[in-house]
């Protein structure tokens, strides 16, 4: 019986985790679609489309998909989403702000703040927690590509503003009206990032202990589950061991 309550156990997590590729690659499709909408459907002319393409090849979608994404923006029959964020505070006090495509507001809204509501959040007014965080580029090297050293002198002279290696990645932040010039100018040198992205970076973190850290956690994986939203970000300090035993849960 154990052996077969393990394989059942195996199957579930292959099944989420499915599950979860499958919507990764309907997100990374839909800013695709909305990005070559916007402008013109040739990356080398569409600085936003080639950062979605860059980054949907980082996540293995298919080429086909990645063009059919395309086609789909020339098409008269495609949708029209706006982009939309949220901004609230999470379980502990801590900020948190949600970025989606919607041709919906309404709908999207109304699940966002349940999702809030669910686990002990509150969403707030446009501007109430973005001050806490600067909106910066940031561009993912593995530390195989180059030392720490070349990685930082390559990134200045780019004009980024700093880089920060650990074991395994180089991250590279820049301004994010410069983002553009910047991963163009590293990948020259080192080839294609393995994410290139405009993230909203946390001026101070927020320390939460584990009852919270779990309920946090929900809330960003509901909000992963919602088709609309396209990423989540937050100022909340989870220590590596409260990770482990949440991973272990």
């Amino acid at each position: 019986m154990a052996g077969h309550s393990q394989f059942k156990n195996i199957m579930h997590r292959k099944g989420k985790q499915d599950k979860m590729r499958s919507k990764i690659f309907s997100k990374l499709s839909r800013e695709i679609t909305v990005a070559a909408k916007a402008g013109l459907p040739d990356p080398t002319a569409n600085a936003r489309l080639r950062l979605a393409i860059q980054n949907a090849r980082a996540e293995n979608l298919p080429k086909d998909n990645i063009e059919r994404a395309i086609k789909k923006a020339q098409g008269g029959d495609a949708e029209s989403y706006d982009s939309v964020r949220y901004e609230g505070y999470g379980p502990g006090g801590v900020a948190v702000i949600v970025e989606a495509l919607t041709d919906n507001r309404n709908r999207t809204a109304s699940n966002v703040r349940a999702l809030f509501t669910k686990y002990g959040g509150n969403l707030g007014e446009s501007g109430s927690v973005a001050f806490m965080f600067n909106r910066v580029g940031e561009i993912l090297y593995p530390v195989a590509k180059a030392s720490a050293d070349a990685m930082l002198e390559a990134a200045i002279e780019a004009g980024a503003d700093d880089v920060a290696s650990d074991e395994s990645v180089h991250t590279i932040t820049c301004a994010f009206e410069s983002i553009g010039e910047v991963s163009s100018a590293m990948a020259a040198k080192f080839g294609d990032a393995e994410s290139v992205k405009v993230v909203w970076k946390p001026q101070t973190l927020a320390p939460v202990d584990q009852e919270k850290a779990e309920s946090l956690m929900k809330l960003v994986d509901g909000l992963d589950e919602d088709d609309d939203v396209q990423v989540v970000f937050s100022n909340a300090d989870i220590s590596d061991e409260i990770m482990a035993k949440l991973g272990d849960a």
